[in-house]
């Protein structure tokens, strides 16, 4: 059988040769595992259209101080992702893209810059730990991590602020280790400023979580050495001083704007809100992080675990205490917090990629110890469950079948299963670049063939077709039983949110164009209000679909009058 490993041999090699060749070839490997479905994939309730509705009204008010969904306030997070995801659309705007303001694909593209950042900057980090060649293959793992390219293709905070999160542990991994392996320590003049410039664009993107990140681990550190004597090579009298100079003025101008009501909301609602208890339905109990860490961290986390039993062994060992000090805090903040949503220990990510390399290099993985192959048989069996639900959802919402899909499935189970082998065998570094492979090729069968056929959950793009379809320059419209942000974003900011079928009766009666959404159990009574008003709408379709978020399935009739 033809053996991958001398081309994942000369690819590593030439890739690794200089710094410019391994960049090029992260960002075109994390442009081939983020773009499939990266401009087809409908808005994702309900967190997406939220924060694009948010940016979206800015461009239509022209206030980018205070931020809002519709008439209220959405006073959550800082102002930063917004401003991006406005200045995206505002860019496409002036390249001339048709509609750019409900194009979804131009609010996601500051997380998919962020996700290939994220990937360039494990490689930058990386270097502080090993040769460009691993350091090369520790980017490519964090490229096909299944949770970086779920948020690569989300327009929301989480994969600007992982890029943030390890721009800044990546230079702090430079202040510890060059103290730790030279007396005559000599700091890098430019650190200092990676360091302090990403946590202040993660202030203004997520507030203070990559500050908490890398305060845990500066503080475990300081512990073990007994002294903060490294830290201050990051010149943290300066630094605060760049933090407040790019955050307070906004901060100033949301404090005066709303009165104090953003620290009240974001702080002690939302924060505070997420510590004491899940907020919004996202409760989860301790460990949940690590049960579904084989399927975030996929496909590389099977190696991952087998690495822990090397981790305590070195665990005195100055890049040991680092990547810990980076891992096992956070962690533990995240599992205690009663709100669990799996990109909170995305930051986390590259110190596991890190651990697992290491374990690689030293020979720390020991594939004859009891269990090892079936742990790596996680690398397989993730993929083929993913697979059997994806068919299951088709045929059970849409009774089809993603016959295209199929032979990418197949051959990406195929290098899985060539990943196990390679593991058995003792090629480990020849197992994850597989890994890597695997990824590419179920992200292509998956955001690329297999979910574009899911009708059924693209029940907020067919109604805002209909409603085109009407044919009105500027219609009024209600909707009634189905209330999702991406509904707003895609049909237009005044959507009006009716509680029953007779509200939308009564606002089909007013004068102009005005089209009703209703949704099935609420035709009866909007059948008996349009009686009683002496009107007659038109039925223009009727769209059957599935609402994730409710759970259930939905059939919304759309009624017109003009």
């Amino acid at each position: 059988m033809l053996s991958l490993r001398p081309v994942f041999d000369r690819i590593s090699v030439f890739a690794s040769a200089s710094h410019w060749r391994a960049c090029v070839f992260l960002l075109l490997l994390s442009l081939a595992a983020f773009l499939p479905g990266f401009t087809s994939l409908q808005p994702l309730d309900r967190d997406e259209p939220r924060f694009a509705q948010a940016s979206k009204q800015m461009l239509e008010t022209g206030d980018f101080v205070d931020i809002r969904f519709q008439h209220e306030a959405r006073h959550k997070k800082p102002v930063g992702i917004y401003w991006l995801q406005s200045a995206a659309v505002t860019a496409g705007e002036a390249l001339g893209v048709q509609d750019p303001r409900h194009q979804i694909w131009l609010y996601r593209l500051p997380s998919l810059i962020g996700a290939v950042a994220t990937v360039l900057l494990t490689y930058w980090a990386l270097l502080a730990f090993f040769s460009p060649g691993v350091a090369l293959l520790g980017g490519a793992l964090m490229a096909a991590a299944v949770l970086l390219g779920v948020e690569a293709r989300i327009a929301k905070t989480d994969a600007v602020l992982a890029a943030c999160a390890v721009a800044t542990m990546g230079a702090l991994a430079r202040a510890w280790l060059d103290w730790t392996r030279s007396l005559a320590f000599v700091p890098d003049r430019r650190n200092w400023l990676v360091f302090w410039g990403a946590t202040a664009i993660a202030l203004l993107i997520k507030g203070p979580i990559v500050p908490m990140v890398w305060g845990l681990a500066t503080i475990v550190l300081c512990i073990r050495e007994r002294s903060w004597r490294w830290f201050s090579s990051l010149r943290p009298s300066w630094g605060l001083l760049l933090c407040l100079l790019v955050v307070l003025p906004w901060f100033l101008a949301i404090a005066w704007k709303t009165g104090g009501g953003f620290f009240t909301a974001s702080v002690g609602n939302d924060m505070l809100g997420k510590v004491a208890e899940g907020q919004e339905k996202h409760w989860g109990p301790p460990g949940l992080y690590l049960l579904i860490f084989f399927g975030t961290y996929w496909p590389a986390a099977a190696f991952a675990a087998m690495a822990i039993p090397f981790a305590w062994v070195r665990r005195r060992e100055p890049q040991i205490i680092f990547l810990l000090a980076w891992i096992v805090p956070s962690w533990i903040v995240f599992e205690a917090v009663p709100t669990k949503l799996p990109h909170y220990v995305l930051p986390l990510y590259p110190a596991v990629t890190a651990l697992l390399l290491l374990a690689m290099v030293n020979g720390g993985i020991d594939r004859l110890r009891r269990g090892a192959t079936a742990t790596a048989a996680l690398v397989l069996l993730v993929p083929a469950a993913l697979v059997g639900v994806i068919i299951y959802a088709n045929w059970t919402l849409d009774r089809t079948v993603p016959y295209l899909a199929f032979p990418v499935f197949a051959l990406a189970l195929f290098v899985a299963w060539r990943v196990v082998m390679a593991f058995r065998r003792g090629d480990l570094e020849g197992a994850l670049w597989r890994c890597v492979l695997a990824s590419l090729l179920l992200s292509i069968g998956v955001y690329g063939f297999a979910i574009e056929s899911l009708r059924s959950l693209k029940l907020s793009p067919r109604l805002a077709e209909a409603v085109r379809a009407v044919g009105c320059a500027d219609p009024a419209v209600m909707t009634v039983g189905y209330r999702e942000p991406s509904l707003v974003f895609l049909t237009g900011t005044d959507l009006a949110m009716g509680a029953n079928g007779a509200a939308a009766a009564a606002f089909l009666k007013e004068p102009g164009c005005r089209i009703a959404l209703v949704e099935k159990r609420f035709e009866a009574e909007f059948h008996a209000g349009v009686a009683a008003a002496g009107i007659t709408p038109r039925l223009v379709t009727s769209i059957p679909g599935f609402n994730l978020n409710g759970g259930k399935r939905l059939e919304m009739a759309v009624f017109a009058r003009q």
